[in-house]
C-alpha cells in the first residue's frame, strides 16, 4: 500500500483494499511514505491495527511527519488475503489534509501550500505571502533552517481544528498556528503552518503578512525553542520579526496594552505561559502577545538585534525552565530579572503612555 502511494499507482492501491482517499493526496509531492504496525486486535476474519504513518514532503521535510492511524482489515476466508477496509485518524490523532478532501498544491519560491476547499487564486496568495515571509525571517534570524515552509489551508475553522485534533472553540479567532516538535537539539523535521481561514480572512493586508511572518519565525527558531523558553519570548520574538520594518508604532501594534497603560494599569510582570492560553479572555490574550513583543522590541532597541537573537538561543540551551531566563539575562544582557522587568515597565510607559 505504501509503495502504491509513492508510485501514484491507483490500481495497485485499490488491490490492497479500499481506494477511498487515494485521489485526495495524489497531488502532494511525497519523498517517503511508510507504515509501522504498533498493535493488532483480531477477531476471526477481521482485525483492527494501530498504525503509525510516517511521510515526508519532497524538498521540504528534513524528517518525517508522524501520525497515528486506525486501520480496519478483513479477509475473504481463512486462505484469503487481508485487505484494508478503512484507514482513519487514530482516536488521539488529528486528521491529515487528505482526510478532509482533495488536496490542491500550489508551489511558491520558498513555500508549498496545501489547500482543501480553497480556490487556486486564494492558495496562490498564501504562497506569495509565505514567499515574502521567508526572506524577512532569514534577515532577522541567522540560523540553520530550511528557509522553506509548508502552509496548510483547510476549508474552515472546523477543518483547522480537525487537523490539530482539538475542539474548534480552542482556535476561534486564532488566524494560524505552527505545529512541530520543540525541545530537541536537532533541527525540526516537519513543521506545518496551519491557517484558520475564517479568522485569517478578517485581517487586513499588513495583518495577513505579519501572521505568516510570525508563524514562519516559529519554523525558523524551532530548533532553539525548548521547554526552557517562555512563551513571552517565543511569541514575542515571532511578533517582533513579524512587525520588523513595518513602520508600525508600539501603540498601533499593541492597542490593548496601550489602553491598559493609558488607564494606569501597567503590568507588574512579564506575561506567563498561562496568559497565552487560547481559551483566555481575548483582550488578556492580546495583552500577553503585545507584552512579549514589546519586551523583545526593547531588547533590540536598548541592546541590539544580535543580542536579542543570542538571548533567545541562550535561554533555549537550558534543560529546564527554572533559572534559564535569569541565566541568559545575566550572561547575554548583563542584567537581572528584577531590573529587566523594571526596564520593560518603564518602556511600556514611554512607548504607550
Amino acid at each position: 500500500r505504501a509503495a502504491a502511494v509513492l508510485a501514484h499507482d491507483a490500481a495497485a492501491y485499490a488491490r490492497t483494499g479500499t481506494g477511498t482517499g487515494f485521489g485526495n493526496l495524489s497531488a502532494i509531492p511525497l519523498a517517503a511514505w511508510s507504515y509501522r504496525v504498533r498493535g493488532v486486535e483480531r477477531s476471526g476474519d477481521t482485525a483492527t491495527a494501530d498504525v503509525e504513518l510516517r511521510y515526508r514532503v519532497q524538498g521540504y521535510d528534513r524528517g518525517p511527519v508522524s501520525a497515528g492511524r486506525t486501520v480496519r482489515l478483513s479477509r475473504d476466508g481463512t486462505a484469503g488475503t487481508w485487505t484494508v477496509d478503512s484507514d482513519r485518524p487514530a482516536k488521539e490523532s488529528g486528521q491529515q489534509p487528505w482526510d478532509q478532501g482533495a488536496v490542491e498544491v500550489v508551489r511558491g519560491t520558498h513555500s508549498l501550500v496545501l489547500g482543501v476547499g480553497q480556490s487556486t487564486t486564494a492558495l496562490r496568495r498564501f504562497a506569495d505571502l509565505a514567499d515574502r515571509a521567508v526572506p524577512a525571517v532569514s534577515d532577522a534570524w541567522d540560523g540553520d533552517w530550511s528557509r522553506r515552509v509548508v502552509v496548510v489551508v483547510p476549508r474552515s475553522l472546523e477543518g483547522m481544528a480537525g487537523l490539530l485534533g482539538s475542539p474548534a472553540s480552542s482556535y476561534r479567532g486564532i488566524a494560524a498556528v505552527t505545529t512541530g516538535e520543540t525541545g530537541g537539539r536537532e533541527h525540526a523535521p516537519a513543521d506545518r503552518i496551519i491557517v484558520n481561514p475564517d479568522a485569517y480572512g478578517l485581517l487586513g493586508s499588513l495583518g495577513k503578512q505579519v501572521v505568516l511572518t510570525h508563524e514562519t519565525t516559529h519554523v525558523a527558531t524551532r530548533a532553539d525553542t525548548t521547554s526552557a523558553t517562555p512563551l513571552w519570548l517565543s511569541e514575542g520574538y515571532a511578533d517582533w520579526v513579524g512587525y520588523r520594518g513595518s513602520g508600525r508604532t508600539a501603540a498601533q501594534a499593541a492597542p490593548e496594552l496601550a489602553d491598559a497603560v493609558a488607564e494606569g494599569r501597567v503590568p507588574a510582570r512579564l506575561p506567563t505561559d498561562e496568559d497565552f492560553g487560547f481559551t483566555a479572555d481575548a483582550d488578556a490574550l492580546a495583552r500577553a502577545y503585545e507584552g512579549g513583543w514589546l519586551a523583545c522590541r526593547m531588547i533590540a532597541e536598548q541592546w541590539d538585534e544580535d543580542r536579542l537573537d543570542a538571548f533567545y538561543r541562550s535561554v533555549g540551551t537550558h534543560d529546564d525552565r527554572a533559572g534559564a531566563v535569569e541565566a541568559a539575562l545575566h550572561e547575554v544582557l548583563g542584567t537581572t530579572p528584577d531590573d529587566f522587568t523594571a526596564r520593560w515597565r518603564a518602556y511600556l510607559r514611554t512607548r504607550l503612555g
